[in-house]
């Protein structure tokens, strides 16, 4: 549809190098202002170009992404699930971190990027290395970082609509947090060096973050082992645990204005009996 179309130049690269690889060369081929990163399962709201570059008017800004939804919601019980949690990801967490200005990962989906920035940082971007081995995955969140690093801002547009599919299957589903977690962990020894240039919020929200599966981690062990030594069930553990979901479900639920994010309750036994776990096993095998 759009090959004979001047204005789009596609670049068919002889093999399948990766997703940094190709968008290096597709970057380097470019000669717009902005870069807009797009993947392949996502579709744009049509207003989306238009208000992302809105907000890079501002040449302090160096990334800005858009809010993201689940195109196949309603599919199974799961991406209902994904579509919550990416709800709160972008409007709770990045909207946060855009009010301190450093949203700390700019998502692949949809994410615009500065040209010249990019120039200058694609070197580092492109030899990536953890401990001493060529870094495959992780993309946009170390992109994102070099963007601080080089004193630049990073916002979040929440009327800039993206649509991209998510996985219907836990199998699928656990394999990307997986890929993400360590991508977080590899990424968070990065932005610690940042943090003292940033907001004090910031730091609050980097070590929360990864503090918070820890401390949750230590009081699931902690209960499991009371009912192992002791046949008495944690309940104070069970009762903060659930008590803690709830506000949280019900916050959700009032400031999105929709009742469904109640059955968002139900990821609290995805987090603590196969994300914690997922954790740590990626924390182990970072390399």
């Amino acid at each position: 549809a759009f090959a004979g179309d001047p204005r789009f130049n596609f670049i068919l690269l002889d093999k399948n190098v990766g997703k940094r690889k190709a968008q290096i060369v597709a970057i380097r081929r470019s000669s717009g202002d902005l870069v807009l990163n797009v993947d392949s399962d996502t579709t744009l709201a049509s207003d989306v170009v238009t208000k992302l570059a809105l907000k890079m008017q501002d040449p302090a800004v160096g990334a800005a992404m858009g809010q993201l939804v689940a195109s196949n919601r309603s599919d199974t019980w799961l991406t209902q699930l994904i579509d919550m949690e990416y709800w709160l990801a972008c409007n709770e967490e990045r909207a946060a971190q855009a009010r301190f200005g450093a949203v700390m990962c700019c998502c692949g989906p949809c994410a615009m990027y500065r040209r010249s920035a990019l120039l200058l940082l694609l070197d580092q971007y492109e030899t990536q290395l953890f401990r001493g081995k060529p870094s495959d995955f992780g993309e946009d969140r170390h992109l994102t970082i070099l963007m601080l690093k080089a004193g630049l801002r990073t916002e979040y547009v929440p009327d800039a609509i993206a649509a991209t599919i998510v996985p219907d299957r836990l199998g699928p589903y656990l394999r990307q947090q997986l890929r993400w977690a360590r991508s977080t962990f590899r990424d968070t020894l990065l932005a610690l060096r940042l943090l003292p240039s940033l907001d004090r919020y910031l730091t609050l929200d980097v070590v929360g973050q990864n503090l918070g599966p820890l401390l949750l981690a230590l009081s699931v062990l902690a209960g499991l082992a009371q009912l192992a030594l002791t046949a008495t069930v944690p309940w104070s553990a069970v009762l903060m645990i659930a008590s803690m979901t709830i506000i949280r479900c019900s916050v959700s639920a009032f400031r999105a204005r929709q009742l469904r994010f109640l059955g968002f309750s139900l990821h609290t036994f995805i987090n603590v009996f196969l994300l914690l776990p997922l954790k740590a096993y990626a924390l182990c095998t970072l390399s």
